[in-house]
């Protein structure tokens, strides 16, 4: 399940931006609105979650649903050539994606007899899909065509069949009334008032707006300046991840909650500016650099950030306080981001004797200059030190671990 649930996400997704702008010739800001559908998704994602899938239907026949009709929705955007049309298309399909995310999680806790030792050998696996479809995609040299989008459609088909001999998994929340305030996570607005945990809220919206540009235009940047196989050396930063989850125990003891926030800041700045002075050819390694940084980029931040949140919650609203983050991160910031860098992109577009190209050094210095001030302002006003570092376990390691 977990295998399947990431490649189909890692299939398409990644790739997605060099077949609009090479292939049907979409301009920056279109491939960025297309690319922020997963946000807006991840926007209405709680809703449907804690309005039906824990009321009326078993976490299984929820998936088999969703992944199917998925499927076919993901296939027709694959055979539109106009932004309007493409964009409905993707936005349906991502509104059937993004809540499977966290279904599949809370499947597989339901079903596990010790969630804490169980689970991270489980999700891996996610990881280990998301590396396959993009290798696979890479060394096919399928990235400017439509057909990782229809990969993707057949493992989300291959998926929802699947999905129906997933353990009888029913809902929990039969006949309770629905309370708006526990889908929005009203009750952890409480915590803004402490100055710390607003100066982390505020960081990771605000981080999250330049972290769109590396989703949405790193593989068609590096298809444009003529990198090989660009989406299977962009898995290099999923392997990253995994790797540099592995330390945060030993980070934490060392650096603690403010800065080891503070390195993942810092990490976000120094990809962008490795991105911005290397090439294809004598310059590739920073590019390589910039890409393994991710598993810093992520884990030091937003892992740091979840391991923070659940000791800084009350128990009575630590999931709420969860889901406000990802709320404010995942969809409002990555949202904004997603418009953001396309207009960024069209901006340094030009035209020229082979085509159209753009000023990349330019566009990746501007989300730089960004991190580095959301990182300068994050180091000067947040001052929390009454948490010391957490054994990190193997579920939350592993839990944390993003799809990209």
């Amino acid at each position: 399940m977990m295998f399947l649930q990431y490649f189909t996400w890692g299939a398409w997704y990644v790739t997605l931006g060099t077949w609009l702008a090479q292939t049907l010739h979409f301009s920056g800001q279109q491939i960025g609105l297309a690319s922020g559908t997963t946000a807006i998704a991840a926007i209405v994602a709680p809703f449907f979650v804690g309005m039906i899938a824990d009321r009326f239907l078993a976490t299984e026949r929820v998936l088999v649903i969703l992944h199917l009709l998925g499927a076919g929705v993901l296939y027709l955007a694959s055979t539109q050539t106009t932004f309007a049309r493409f964009y409905l298309l993707l936005l349906v399909y991502a509104l059937c994606y993004m809540p499977t995310v966290a279904l599949t999680n809370s499947l597989s806790f339901r079903q596990m007899r010790s969630p804490g030792e169980e689970f991270g050998a489980i999700r891996v696996l996610g990881t280990i899909g998301w590396i396959v479809a993009g290798v696979a995609i890479g060394k096919m040299g399928l990235e400017a065509t439509a057909k990782p989008m229809r990969i993707a459609a057949a493992s989300s088909f291959l998926l929802g069949v699947f999905s129906l001999a997933l353990p009888h998994t029913p809902p929990l929340a039969i006949g309770k009334a629905v309370r708006f305030r526990d889908v929005l996570g009203i009750d952890a607005l409480q915590l803004f008032r402490d100055r710390s945990f607003a100066v982390f809220a505020a960081s990771s919206f605000l981080i999250c707006i330049p972290l769109q540009f590396y989703y949405a235009f790193t593989n068609p940047f590096l298809n444009e300046i003529g990198t090989a196989n660009a989406a299977g050396k962009m898995t290099m930063g999923q392997a990253s991840e995994v790797f540099f989850m592995l330390l945060i125990p030993w980070f934490f003891r060392r650096l603690g909650v403010k800065y080891m926030l503070t390195v993942g800041m810092l990490a976000w700045m120094s990809r962008y500016l490795l991105f911005a002075a290397g090439n294809s050819t004598t310059l590739v390694w920073m590019l390589y650099s910039g890409i393994i940084l991710h598993g810093i980029c992520y884990d030091f931040f937003f892992v740091t950030g979840q391991i923070y949140v659940d000791r800084k919650a009350p128990d009575s609203i630590r999931a709420a306080a969860q889901g406000l983050i990802t709320l404010l991160t995942y969809g409002f910031g990555m949202f904004i981001g997603s418009w953001l860098s396309g207009r960024v992109v069209d901006h340094y577009r030009m035209a020229g004797v082979n085509g159209i190209h753009h000023n990349w050094r330019s566009i990746w210095q501007i989300p730089a200059a960004a991190s580095c001030i959301v990182m300068l302002a994050f180091l000067v006003l947040f001052r929390d030190r009454r948490y010391a570092a957490p054994r990190v376990s193997a579920a939350t390691r592993a839990s944390a671990v993003t799809a990209g």
